[in-house]
C-alpha cells in the first residue's frame, strides 16, 4: 500500500492528490506501517482510515462482510462509511489507526490457531482409528466447536475439496502480523509464535496458492 500510494509512477498518487481526499485501506497490513503511512499522507492533507474485511468470499459476493474500521479522522470515517456499508453488515469502529488492521490480523491468528488444533485433532484421531466426520460432529455439539470444525473439517478438509476461499499463503501473513505485533508491545506470546511457524511450514511445503485448509497435507507429511 505504501508504495503504491508514495512510490510508484514517481510519486504520482501524493503530487496528485487534493487535502481532503480519504483513502480506505482495506488490505491486511501491519498496523504500526499503517501508522507510519497515515502520518506521510497527512503532510499532503489525505486521511487514511484502515478497514480490513472478514467473512471471504461468500460473503463478499452477498455484501455481508464485518469490516473493521481503524482512524483518527471522524469526519473522514463518516465520509467513508456509506461505502463501506455497500459491502459489509457488521461495521465495528475499532479505535485509532492501526486497530482495524490489527483487529483483523487477531482475528486470523484465532482462526488459524483454531484450524490448526482441529486440523492435528483429525490426523490423531484417523490415527486411532476414530472416524473424522463423526469426531467432527461430536466437537460441533462440545467445547471444541470454532470456525474450521463448523466450516472446514467436513466441506474441504475430509471431503479433499481444499476449496475454504483463502489461501494459505495469505493466512499465514496475517498470523505472522499478530505474531510480529505481540513482540511490538511487548507481549510474550508462544502460541502465536508457534501457529505462525506451522502455517509458515505449510505455505512453503505446499504452496503459497493452495487453500488454507490444505494445510494439513503438509503436517500430515510432518507427524507421518
Amino acid at each position: 500500500m505504501r508504495q503504491a500510494l508514495t512510490e510508484d509512477e514517481g510519486g504520482a498518487f501524493l503530487k496528485a492528490a487534493k487535502p481532503g481526499l480519504v483513502v480506505v485501506d482495506m488490505s491486511s497490513s501491519e498496523p504500526g506501517g499503517t501508522r507510519e503511512l497515515g502520518k506521510v499522507l497527512a503532510e499532503r492533507g489525505v486521511v487514511l482510515v484502515d478497514a480490513p474485511v472478514s467473512g471471504a468470499r461468500p460473503r463478499a459476493i452477498d455484501a455481508t462482510l464485518a469490516i473493521m474500521i481503524g482512524g483518527d479522522d471522524e469526519a473522514a470515517i463518516a465520509k467513508a462509511t456509506p461505502v463501506l456499508e455497500c459491502m459489509g453488515t457488521k461495521l465495528f469502529r475499532t479505535g485509532a489507526l492501526g486497530t482495524g488492521h490489527a483487529m483483523k490480523a487477531l482475528n486470523n491468528y484465532v482462526a488459524a490457531a483454531g484450524l490448526a488444533a482441529a486440523s492435528e485433532a483429525l490426523l490423531i484421531a484417523r490415527r486411532f482409528g476414530l472416524d473424522g466426520e463423526v469426531m467432527t460432529d461430536i466437537m460441533n455439539v462440545s467445547t471444541g466447536r470454532n470456525f474450521a470444525t463448523e466450516m472446514l473439517l467436513k466441506q474441504h478438509i475430509i471431503s479433499e475439496k481444499f476449496a475454504g476461499g483463502f489461501t494459505v499463503a495469505l493466512l499465514a501473513k496475517d498470523v505472522k502480523i499478530a505474531a510480529d505485533l505481540a513482540e511490538e508491545v511487548g507481549l510474550d506470546a508462544p502460541l502465536a509464535q508457534l501457529v505462525n511457524a506451522r502455517f509458515a511450514q505449510a505455505r512453503d511445503e505446499i504452496g503459497p496458492g493452495r487453500d488454507n485448509s490444505a494445510a494439513i497435507l503438509a503436517w500430515d507429511k510432518d507427524l507421518g
